[in-house]
């Protein structure tokens, strides 16, 4: 696990006056699995980009599986597998035909044992014959996942690989990917899902272009220092009102019956709790903070700081 996959520092990437990707430093070790974090329009497609060589820098510098990201882009796409957002292979070619396609494109030797032993190992054998675009979600997931680890690269690029795909689905591809990091694969995903977030060994948060926190899920929570308490009772949104801008709390976040309270300065927030004097209807408890909690706490602190 020290052997570096991935090393690099200062990358930096604007479209025209837009900053998208801000002093980006991250190293991810083999047979990792690192998770990408962030809203939309964080940096973290294009900071996937130009780690995989499909986009060049502005400034920094580094490696991804030891060759250089601005002047050997041609030799890391040999042994990266990019899974796009979006479903990017052919609707009007069958599984094998889709599969047999970029074998080609690889121009790999023995392609068709290749393929078919693909189509085995993701359980699609009885649909081989069926045009991608007939397939649900979660089967084009699947094709999607056998077409870029069809040349066995080191190193898979997942930009957001579940989004849209039912929960077996979802538990099914994560199998696979713990299968694929054991064999020494390393793995870079982003998700907006706080369950696949905390299944990968470490994350990576980012925030309009900037890596605002990093390491395991309980590193990440332990860095923020953030006290969290959760209201369960009738009229939440009210006691909502109540709670903005009272000494202590800098969020109130509804999860499903229970309102989650947090902040910075546990002494503060707990008096404003106490000082609440909600009836029996109410149950006021002291919890963990959760990666949501501190994810929502980054986000909003973020937006509200001084301007970069």
């Amino acid at each position: 696990m020290s052997e570096l996959v991935i090393d690099v520092r200062g990358l930096n990437k604007s479209f025209g006056a837009k900053h998208v990707v801000r002093d980006l430093t991250l190293a991810v070790r083999r047979g990792e699995i690192y998770g990408f974090l962030g809203p939309n329009g964080s940096g973290k497609t294009t900071s996937i980009r130009m780690l995989c060589g499909l986009l060049t820098p502005d400034s920094g510098s580094g490696t991804c599986l030891g060759y250089d990201i601005l002047a050997e882009t041609a030799a890391i796409k040999r042994e990266v597998g990019y899974m796009t957002q979006r479903f990017s292979l052919w609707d009007d070619l069958t599984i094998r035909e889709n599969l047999d396609f970029v074998a080609r494109m690889y121009g790999m030797r023995d392609r068709k044992r290749m393929v078919a032993e693909a189509i085995d190992a993701l359980g699609l054998g009885d649909r081989r014959e069926q045009l991608a675009g007939q397939l649900s979600g979660g089967w084009k997931q699947r094709l999607a996942l056998a077409a870029c680890r069809l040349h066995e690269p080191r190193l898979l690029l997942l930009d957001e690989p579940t989004a849209g795909v039912d929960p077996q689905a979802r538990r099914d591809f994560w199998g696979e990917i713990y299968r694929l990091a054991a064999r020494g694969i390393s793995v870079l995903v982003s998700t907006h899902y706080m369950d696949e977030a905390e299944r990968c060994h470490r994350l990576a948060y980012l925030f309009d272009g900037r890596l605002l926190a990093t390491g395991t899920a309980r590193e990440v929570v332990a860095q923020q220092k953030l006290a969290a308490w959760s209201i369960t009772g009738p009229d939440l949104v009210t006691l909502v009102d109540r709670l903005l801008g009272q000494p202590g709390v800098e969020h109130t976040t509804p999860f499903g019956t229970a309102l989650h309270v947090t902040g910075r300065d546990a002494s503060a927030l707990e008096r404003t709790i106490a000082s609440l004097a909600l009836g029996p209807d109410y149950r006021c408890e002291r919890i963990e903070a959760g990666l949501e909690d501190v994810f929502i706490g980054l986000m909003d602190g973020a937006r509200s700081g001084p301007p970069q």
